[in-house]
């Protein structure tokens, strides 16, 4: 459910006629992907639904990207009640592009966004979900999994294969985040300590 689930007649106290802006913002980024316009309705539809609406021309739609309809995770109002910042989250590889030009997204963000999807998977497991089903067998078989990882990007330094390598190491550290999942424990126990070795 998103956070901060807003009253537009309490907390905006728009009126028919007004509109406010609101910034569209990836949550793992941090990349403005739109500004947009919302009115009355467009703020109710987007709190009734979870679905991002705004206001084109004259009418109400729901804010698409990649031809999908993107919901909101978290919405804020600014001090003086003229503008939100709402935050949503874009399908794994797609690249943000802003109304301010084009932005390279953080690549480094996926960790945290692979993360995400392991903990929603672990706590609602839909059917035929690899992370629901390797959760589900036990802290062994994951470890075991991560052996096998491990030797094959052994195989693939041997190689001295990019491609191979890229893949494999990928591998490896999903299942080592599976590992974190198993546990609940978050990726910042990993990121902190790379931060002390840099030290």
């Amino acid at each position: 459910m998103p956070e901060n689930k807003f009253s537009v007649w309490g907390d905006l106290g728009l009126s028919a006629s007004e509109t406010l802006s609101a910034v569209i913002q990836d949550k793992h980024s941090k990349n403005v992907i739109a500004v947009v316009a919302m009115d009355r309705e467009s703020c109710r539809l987007t709190n009734e639904t979870g679905d991002i609406h705004y206001l084109k021309g004259i009418t109400v739609e729901p804010y698409q990207y990649g031809g999908n309809n993107m919901s909101y995770l978290s919405v804020r109002l600014n001090i003086d009640k003229t503008a939100l910042l709402i935050e949503t989250e874009l399908p794994f590889g797609v690249q943000t592009q802003s109304e301010f030009g084009t932005m390279e997204a953080d690549k480094s963000s996926i960790l945290n966004a692979v993360y995400d999807v392991i903990r929603e998977r672990k706590m609602h497991p839909p059917e035929n979900s690899y992370v629901a089903k390797k959760l589900a067998e036990g802290i062994d078989r994951i470890l075991k999994k991560i052996g096998e990882e491990a030797g094959e990007v052994i195989i693939a330094a041997k190689n001295a294969d990019p491609e191979e390598m890229g893949w494999e190491m990928a591998d490896l550290i999903f299942h080592m985040w599976l590992v974190l999942g198993f546990y609940d424990l978050t990726p910042e126990i990993v990121f902190d300590k790379l931060i002390d070795r840099r030290k």
